[in-house]
């Protein structure tokens, strides 16, 4: 896997993002990013099935899907990143790779599986990009430690992946009452700091705001992005192995064609002169 992953790893990365710029292009995106856990009851949810057609039957489609489907919908990528392999499909293996890559990565974040997605429920507007953005902005570089080891192969992916969805509902109510109790030992003054970006000053949690918040979550949010590290990893080599481990040294050299340049075109014009579709996570 290597040979075809390591000299795309650029593509991998600035290609990340675009299930999120395709929610300013595609009316059905934004469920696939996240799960609204708690309008099933409390931890562990067990009002709600974990197997598709069963929460159909007992829920109906339209009311999980407007309570997001990011674990379902990290199984049908998973199916198509298997089937891209299978057929050795240059494109199809990096687009899949990538796009479930960040379902993967938004399924470990805690706010991501609670209704109260940006602290907008308890006057916390905002603590979304403070946990999965700014923390990180800051601190990854210096702090945290992505080295995670080796990639395995997951012979339960539904299991694994609701594993990771129902610590992420189970944290929720630490990231929201953390940030609720710092907040009052800091002044507005304090909490907040003005930034120059793209000439542009904006207003954002303060360094010292965001290293206390960091500590009072125990280093959560670095673990959270490591296990999200390998599981990403573990599905893209579960889906090679699924597809019989095919050879991909053919693959290495290959490009993406006119169709598929225009494709990532178009999705950017979207992004940039669009709407957001569905809820969105806005800034302090």
């Amino acid at each position: 896997m290597l040979v075809l992953y390591k000299p795309n790893i650029q593509f991998l990365s600035e290609h990340a993002t675009d299930p999120d710029k395709r929610r300013y292009a595609v009316a059905p995106e934004g469920p696939r990013h996240y799960i609204d856990i708690d309008h099933y009851g409390k931890y562990p949810y067990s009002e709600l099935p974990h197997n598709w057609k069963e929460a159909v039957a007992k829920f109906g489609e339209d009311s999980l899907t407007a309570n997001g489907i990011v674990p379902w919908h990290i199984q049908i990528m998973l199916n198509r990143l298997t089937n891209a392999f299978r057929e050795k499909n240059f494109a199809s293996i990096m687009k899949n790779s990538a796009d479930i890559g960040h379902y993967i990565a938004d399924a470990h974040v805690p706010l991501h599986a609670s209704s109260n997605h940006n602290g907008q429920l308890t006057n916390q507007k905002g603590i979304h990009g403070f946990w999965e953005s700014r923390v990180p902005e800051l601190l990854a570089e210096s702090q945290f430690n992505f080295f995670i080891g080796r990639a395995a192969y997951i012979k339960n992916p539904p299991a694994f992946i609701w594993s990771r969805v129902l610590e992420s509902g189970n944290a929720a109510d630490s990231v929201l009452t953390f940030e609720k109790e710092l907040s009052l030992q800091f002044r507005g003054d304090k909490k907040y700091a003005f930034e120059r970006r793209n000439n542009i000053t904006i207003r954002q949690y303060s360094s010292n705001y965001t290293r206390a918040f960091n500590n009072k979550l125990n280093g959560m949010v670095e673990r959270r992005m490591r296990q999200s590290i390998f599981a990403v990893a573990s599905f893209w080599y579960t889906a090679w192995v699924n597809a019989g481990q095919p050879d991909l040294s053919a693959l290495a050299g290959r490009s993406f064609s006119e169709s598929d340049l225009k494709e990532f075109e178009e999705l950017n014009e979207k992004w940039m002169g669009g709407k957001i579709n569905g809820r969105e996570e806005e800034t302090p």
